[in-house]
Formats: C-alpha cells, structure tokens, sequence
C-alpha cells in the first residue's frame, strides 16, 4: 500500500466532504434546514444519505474483520443491520414523520406530555450517540495508523474537524449531500477491489490470486456456524441475542430516526425505508466476500488485525501500482464511512444539547432562528469532542462488536418507548419513564462491564457479552406492567396523539380541523 496515495486519497475525501458541505452553507439560514432540512428531502436523496449515515466504521471494516477472525456467525451481523430497516418500514417510519417533532425528545414529550421523559430521552440520545462515535474514531485511528503508522489520535482528530466543521456549516442540509456522495463513494471502493481480485482469479495468469484455491481449508470452526470454538461459548443463544439487538436497535438509534423527519410526508418515509433496504443490501454482499479472501491470504491477521483486512487485502494481493491504487481506493472508502457516521451522530446529540441544555440556559439564543442556530452549531462542537475525551480513555472491543452493543441500548430503551407508544394507547407516562430507565441502566450497565472488566466466563459472561435477549424483554415487559399498574398517568391527550401518528398528512389536512 502506497502511503502517498493512501494519503492523497484521504485528502480528496476530506476535501470533497468540506466542499459539498460549504454548499450547504448557502442555503442553510433557518432552525427547520437545520435539523431537518426543511422536510424537502426527496426519499432517494434521504435514502442515499442514510445508508451513507448507517454504514459506519463496523460496517466498512468491522463486519470483515469479524467474519474472519469468528467464521461464519458472524454473517448475521450483516443481515440484522438490514433486516432492522423492514421492521422501521412497518412500524415506525411513517409514524415518526407524521409527529412532525425534530427529535425524540421531542417525540416524547408530545407522546406523553412529560418533561421527565423528555429528559431521559435526552440523556439516552446523548448516551447512545457517545457509544456509536467511539468506533467510528476508532476506525479512523485505525485507518491512519494501518497507512502510516501514525498515532490512533491523528486520524480521530481529523474526523472530529471535519465533521464539526460540516455540520456547523449547514446543519442537516449539508450532511445531506454529503452522506448522498459518501455511500456511493464507499460502495465504489469497496466493490471496486473484490471485481479486480476475482477477474484476476478467473484469469488465471496472476499467481499470488492462485491461492485463492486454497479456500477448501478455512477450518472447521471457521465454517460452521454454531460451533463452541474458544471465546463462542453459548453460540445459540448469543445468536439469537445478537439478532434481537441489530433488529430492533434500528428503531432505537436516534441518528437514523432523525433522518425520517426530514421527509416531506408518511408515505415519503416509507418509500426512503424501501430504496435504503436495496442500497444496504446491495453493500453488504462485500464484507464478506473480503472475509473468505482474508482466511487464504491474510491469516497472519487474525485475530489482533482482522479489523484492518479491507484495508490490507488489496495490497497483499497485488503489487506495484494496482495494488497501490486499489489500496488508497479502500482507504477513501473507508475514512468515508467514519466522516459519515459521525456527522449523523454529531446532529442528532446537537440537537439535544440545543433544545435540552444550552436553550433553556441561554434562552437569548434559543429565541430565534439566527440564535438557534449559533446554539447549533456550539452544540456541534461539544457533541464531538466528549465522545473524543471518552474514546481516550475506554479500552477497544471490535469495531462490529462496539457496535453491537450500542444497538443494543437502542434496542432496550427507544425501540420499547416508539413501539409501544405508536401502537398501544395505553401506555402511560410513568410505564414509558420506568422502561427507558430498566431497559437504559441493564442495557448501559452490560456495555461499561464489557469494557472495564477482564472477560467473564460461563453464562454470566454470555449474558453480559450480548445483553439484548433479556434487556430488551424486560424493558417492554416493564412499561406494559408499571402502565397497568397505574392507569391514572395515561396522557390526557392520547387521542390526539394517535390520530396524529396514524392518519396520513392528506387525510388530515382535508378533513381535520386545527
């Protein structure tokens, strides 16, 4: 891998990403095309900007790397992180936009007229949104790192400028068209070797491609799924933990939601949902094709580096120029995935900061459209750099495994509090505030132990590893039982609420009153 070019490669996406986003300077001015973009995102454009957003830094690097060093188990990362986006389809984006808030604070304040919940939502986004930054500046540190050796904090650093500068610059306007350019950006250099590497096997003529034909003996572990090989104690049971958390935790992650608001109606939402199920499906065919190749050619990386083996394949296959180009071609790709993500991130926790802390201390700001979005863009700052200070000093699970978890906080604490408000008018205020706090402390507590304690054996360790099969149970059964228990706290405006979230824009518009 050629460092030059490697580098030249980061340097025109960094480039092109603060290009684009300066665009959206010139036609960002209100609080809406902050935040929402005005809700004039035509459902491809959202579309290609949340599966820009969403493919993250486990997704480019992470699924590869533990499909390698795990075998095929780890495939049902790549399925559950697509199957989620069926369930948003049928429960929870038309909905969502139909509630016509900016955030899921907002949401839940006006689902269940409380400020409390509205704090803990708060705090959860806030939450949530760290946990998901800190791979994506992990897989920067990475990226450089791999190329030039630099320190992981280089490549960190140069992620949180870029993203700061971006979303400052125009809010949800701007990362709009980025995200758009970076998910066909990353699909290219992400394809684009695995086309060159399989031409040249089918030639025949390139010998280092010639061990391709040694794939018949990946290990017996490594192929069959389910196994009890060293550290997959318990396989049936993480799998299925596994794919309740990718599933559900889609419904819960607070920077994917926050794209559907920027829809022009319900039925545009659902159309985005559509186009984005065939674009992830479209980019997850590749991970593991990288994967299988890695086990023939890079076995050395496993497992300590098998998170870098999208980056390295290329070069290992080729020498000289080609490799050297398809090389930096992955590393554009992959610093796209990280610029991406975290821009998404950034305006979700931004948003929070503005309307939940910064507004109601500098309420000068918060009065107009000019303060909000100077408040915007402090809190766009802020939203990046305490996740830099926490990525510090926390230790490094997998990139897809970080992942994992975080989607299974989502799954335990957002996705109980949308499902169940969406759909069942009898949810009340305390049962919606006692499921995001069991399902937020269980869930959260199984990921600070993942983290700051050495690995837990047996089933307390398997249960604490992959946490969504009993968290997330227990958070639903938890707002059904306390909304039972007290009735009393039913929202007075349930009823309107409802017919809000279920009644399409057209229908309401003609026949409902203000």
């Amino acid at each position: 891998m050629s460092t030059a070019l490697s580098l030249a490669a980061i340097g025109g996406v960094s480039v092109a990403t603060l290009g684009i986003g300066m665009f959206g300077l010139r036609i960002s001015r209100t609080t809406s095309d902050f935040y929402v973009a005005s809700r004039a995102v035509s459902p491809r454009w959202n579309a290609a900007a949340i599966s820009g957003e969403y493919l993250s830094a486990a997704s480019f690097l992470g699924v590869a790397g533990l499909i390698l060093a795990q075998g095929v188990d780890a495939l049902w990362f790549s399925v559950g992180y697509t199957v989620g986006y069926l369930m948003l389809l049928f429960f929870i984006a038309a909905p969502l936009r139909r509630s016509g808030v900016y955030t899921l604070p907002d949401f839940a304040e006006a689902r269940f007229e409380s400020t409390l919940v509205r704090l803990i939502c708060s705090v959860l986004v806030f939450g949530i949104g760290t946990l998901y930054m800190l791979p994506q500046l992990q897989g920067a540190g990475l990226t450089l790192a791999t190329i030039v050796g630099a320190p992981t904090w280089v490549g960190a650093i140069l992620v949180v400028v870029i993203v700061v500068t971006n979303v400052a610059a125009g809010g949800m306007r701007s990362i709009t068209f980025v995200q758009a350019f970076q998910y066909w950006l990353k699909l290219t250099a992400l394809a684009t070797p695995i086309f060159v590497i399989l031409i040249a096997w089918r030639a025949g003529h390139h010998p280092d491609v010639r061990v391709l034909d040694s794939l018949k003996g990946t290990g017996s572990h490594w192929a069959r799924p389910l196994s009890t090989a060293p550290g997959r104690e318990h396989p049936l049971y993480s799998t299925y933990s596994l794919l309740l958390a990718l599933c559900f935790g889609v419904m819960g992650l607070p920077h994917v939601l926050v794209r559907f608001y920027a829809n022009p109606d319900g039925r545009a939402a659902r159309r985005t949902t559509v186009v984005v199920l065939g674009l992830l499906g479209i980019f997850y065919l590749f991970p593991p094709i990288y994967a299988v190749l890695g086990r023939a050619i890079t076995p050395d990386l496993i497992p300590a580096g098998s998170d870098s083996v999208v980056l390295q394949l290329p070069g290992r296959i080729f020498g000289g120029v080609l490799g050297d180009l398809l090389g930096a071609l992955v590393a554009a790709g992959a610093f796209a995935a990280f610029l991406s993500t975290a821009s998404g991130l950034t305006i979700s926790i931004a948003g929070v900061l503005v309307q939940d802390i910064l507004g109601p201390r500098l309420p000068r700001l918060a009065n107009s459209d000019r303060g909000t979005v100077q408040s915007f863009r402090l809190a766009s700052v802020l939203a990046v750099c305490v996740p830099f200070f926490v990525w510090r000093f926390t230790g490094s699970l997998s990139l897809a495994d970080s992942v994992g978890l975080t989607f299974a906080v989502a799954a335990s604490t957002f996705c109980p509090m949308l499902l169940l408000g969406i759909w069942w008018r009898r949810v009340s205020t305390v049962g919606a505030a006692a499921g995001l706090i069991v399902g937020g402390c269980t869930a959260i507590g199984a990921v600070l132990v993942n983290d700051l304690v050495p690995p837990i054996h047996g089933w307390l360790g398997t249960l604490i590893a992959q946490p969504a099969a009993w968290t997330m149970p227990l958070a639903f059964a938890t707002v059904i039982v306390v909304s039972k228990l007290w009735p009393g706290s039913i929202p007075a405006g349930t009823e309107r609420s409802m017919i809000r979230l279920h009644l399409p824009e057209s229908v309401r518009r003609d026949n409902v009153r203000p």
